[in-house]
């Protein structure tokens, strides 16, 4: 049987934290940033955690298994 090959799609987007949290970045910051307001700009640059359920199809993609 061959390895299991890590997702690297998701493995650029998200990160594990030690305690086994995923982080994710906000959609929405990547161009037509004048048209939108600076509170919401702030927010877009602050991490979103992922729900339980997420988390554990998520950690399995990046393990290969």
């Amino acid at each position: 049987m061959p390895k299991l090959k890590t997702h690297k799609g998701l493995k650029k987007r998200i990160r594990v934290g030690a305690r086994g949290t995923v982080k994710r970045s906000r959609a929405g910051k990547s161009h037509l940033m004048s048209g939108k307001s600076g509170r919401r700009r702030s927010h877009l640059r602050k991490k979103k955690g992922v729900s339980p359920a997420l988390t554990k199809i998520f950690v399995r993609a990046l393990r290969g298994s």
